[in-house]
């Protein structure tokens, strides 16, 4: 049978952070739902009931989310930034795209992927070109755009 699970990449802070979502749904809001519909089912007929079948909704959504999370941080992979230069997953990179336009970009795992933030998934064009690569290498980045070359600048 061949393992079709793709692999999930965390830093150590975006463990830390589902571990403490995790905690919150199961001690607080698991709670708050389950007296929502107990409160809702103490209102009668639960066929017209609207507050029951709102809770019971809310019910499935974070159930599903946890189990969403236990399997994230069952399968997950903790990435470190090894410090030899090398750019992988975990890195900061700076790359140019002329002179005077510079970006920094974290590369992460898709779940903790936040382009506002400045983080990009390991999976898009921009780390898929720099991952391997050290500083002062030129590549060319594919982007559904057309492609376009960077210089990595600096990587930490």
């Amino acid at each position: 049978m061949k393992n079709n699970t793709k692999e999930i990449y965390l830093t150590s802070e975006g463990f830390l952070k589902l571990e403490e979502e995790l905690n919150e749904a199961k001690q607080v809001k698991r709670p708050e739902i389950i007296q929502a519909i107990k409160e809702a089912r103490a209102l009668g007929d639960l066929s017209e009931n609207a507050e029951y079948s709102s809770a019971r909704e809310n019910q499935a959504k974070l159930e599903a989310r946890i189990k969403e999370i236990e399997y994230t941080l069952e399968h997950a992979t903790i990435i470190e930034n090894k410090g030899d230069g090398v750019i992988g997953v975990g890195s900061v990179v700076t790359i140019a795209y002329d002179e005077d336009d510079t970006e920094e970009y974290t590369i992460v795992g898709t779940n903790e992927a936040d382009p506002f933030a400045n983080k990009i998934s390991n999976e898009s064009p921009i780390a898929k070109a720099v991952i391997g690569k050290k500083v002062g290498d030129k590549v060319s980045v594919e982007s559904p755009n057309g492609s376009f070359d960077v210089e990595i600048v600096k990587v930490a």
